[in-house]
């Protein structure tokens, strides 16, 4: 308490209280006493009760910044734009029915508020009075007021300076959702206020990072993650890529430790294929490749990286990160690990070396933004490169001369067949040893032979009596199997229930919307591609039985 208030200096509000009811009491001016609930602000951080005192602060006048971003963000040539565009209409709400804003603050830390005070006398301006005896306010400014001069007082505003002509307005802002009243508004109506134009190109909003079970991660929950005991235990690619590529933007995520070690995975795919490659690269001489000597397995795999390329560029432009890191999964994991390094084993060649660095060099530089160190880390391992530096060397580019439509057609049905051939034999345990009778119409028996382990030991001419035998036909391939099996039946039906089981999780799963709309693309479209095995598994199952 101050002097203005005799009798009751030094004391502490609940001392205070209590003695001055005691006054009340021997003056007679006490009507009563009763009880009341209300609700009583308490700090996060000490939990002190937190009561208002009335003082003097520094304001901004807000309805001229406000009427200006308001006016500024109808020219679209001008105006600040928001990914995904939802969230202009936060901005525009906030300095519709903005109120003039309280900036001086009571912190030890801080820009201090630049006005000075002798006697009744106030002097504000950018230097200190000249003349003595002037004492400057004790308080600084609100945080968000320093912060939004950000984006120009970098750059050497208020001077015109190089870096402010080349930089300013700058290109992009990333940044939550949760702060774009606090930080972004006032960012843009200071830029207009001191520059006369906006801050930043386009303002990419981000959600925020939740737990499993979508709740806000606090220390009072205690289910808050320290990313540097992920680092140590998955690396700092596990995490870089999973934060950036598993929602799309303005979407919460939910951190699930699953996904990390899933990407882990994939890394360690990544790390097993590039050895393959440098392993058959030892002796390779130049880095381009014969166009007239490319298999068509060459140009599939060529043109899927050119439609890759497209595709990457298209969604980085507009921010989509979580649909390139869908495309980069499935093409490395599926196309390239999976298919095509299988597929050039039956033609290892100086061509086929070419086409393999040509692509692991793509897959590296756009894989590069999202996995930094391990792309560095196989980019510098390379025969050829571009640069010493994957950071600065060149980013992959459309090429039509590479692209073979007929041919990757051809081929994507020869995986397809391979896929469903696996699975037939799979289904009716087909040993190694047992006899095939096949034909195709192809110049691609080489690559059914080698990937089906079809020796000339194992083909006959006519079918075999006596053997059980199961047939697959397409329009590149006719092919029978034929074996010696004692069907179990009980174990049959067990199989046939265990497989209608899980088609119906699935399916359940799948007609989920929350979970086909929030999951990551690429592990929904597994399950799509599983539920269909399990559909074509279960009809041959029963065709068995």
């Amino acid at each position: 308490m101050n002097e203005n208030a005799p009798g009751y200096e030094g004391m502490t509000r609940e001392e205070c209280r209590e003695k001055l009811v005691e006054d009340l009491k021997k003056q007679d001016l006490l009507i009563g006493i009763e009880e009341m609930t209300h609700n009583v602000g308490h700090s996060e951080r000490s939990d002190a009760v937190v009561e208002p005192t009335l003082s003097k602060q520094w304001f901004v006048k807000m309805r001229p910044l406000a009427d200006r971003v308001l006016e500024n963000q109808k020219n679209k040539d001008t105006k600040v734009n928001f990914v995904p565009e939802r969230y202009e209409k936060t901005m525009n709400h906030w300095m519709e029915i903005t109120y003039d804003w309280c900036i001086s603050r009571q912190l030890w830390w801080g820009h201090r508020i630049p006005a000075w005070y002798k006697g009744d006398e106030v002097y504000v301006g950018m230097e200190a009075p000249k003349e003595e005896g002037w004492v400057q306010d004790e308080d600084v400014l609100d945080t968000w007021f320093s912060s939004a001069l950000w984006p120009f007082s970098t750059l050497g505003w208020p001077e015109e300076t190089d870096l402010f002509k080349r930089y300013y307005p700058n290109n992009v802002l990333v940044t939550g959702y949760d702060i774009i009243p606090f930080w972004v508004n006032r960012m843009t109506f200071q830029g207009l206020e001191f520059t006369g134009k906006r801050p930043f190109k386009d303002c990419l909003i981000h959600g925020l990072i939740r737990d499993k079970e979508g709740r806000k991660m606090s220390k009072s929950l205690g289910n808050g993650v320290d990313p540097m005991d992920v680092i140590d235990k998955y690396g700092a690619d596990s995490l870089r890529f999973f934060l950036t590529t598993n929602s799309a933007p303005g979407t919460d995520l939910r951190y699930d430790e699953e996904k990390v070690k899933s990407t882990w995975n994939f890394i360690n795919k990544l790390w097993n294929a590039s050895r393959y490659v440098l392993m058959n690269l030892e002796d390779m001489k130049t880095a381009g490749y014969d166009y007239q000597n490319l298999s068509k397995a060459d140009k599939w795999i060529l043109t899927l990286k050119n439609n890759l390329i497209k595709d990457v560029i298209k969604n980085m432009d507009s921010y989509d990160f979580h649909n390139v890191g869908n495309m980069l999964y499935k093409f490395i994991w599926e196309d390239f690990c999976d298919n095509y390094i299988e597929l050039s084993k039956a033609n290892m060649n100086d061509t086929t070396k070419a086409v393999l660095l040509d692509v692991l060099t793509t897959i590296l530089k756009l894989l590069h933004p999202f996995m930094p160190y391990v792309t560095e880390e196989i980019y510098l391992m390379l025969p050829f490169k571009d640069s010493e530096s994957i950071v600065i060397s060149t980013y992959p580019k459309y090429d039509s001369e590479t692209v073979f439509d007929k041919e990757a057609e051809e081929i994507s049905k020869v995986i397809v067949d391979l896929r469903e051939i696996r699975n037939l034999k799979a289904t009716n345990n087909i040993k190694k040893d047992d006899k095939v009778m096949f034909s195709t119409n192809s110049d691609l028996e080489y690559i059914y032979k080698s990937q089906l382990k079809i020796t000339d030991e194992l083909i006959v001419k006519e079918p075999l009596e006596d053997y059980q035998s199961i047939n697959y036909k397409s329009s590149l391939i006719d092919i029978t199997y034929f074996f010696k099996n004692e069907v179990n039946k009980e174990e049959l039906e067990a199989d046939i229930k265990k497989l209608k089981d899980s088609i119906e999780r699935r399916k359940k799963l799948l007609s989920n919307e929350n979970y086909v709309n929030k999951a990551p693309k690429n592990i929904v479209d597994l399950d799509r591609e599983k539920l269909k095995e399990e559909e074509a598994k279960l009809k041959l199952l029963e065709e068995q039985l």
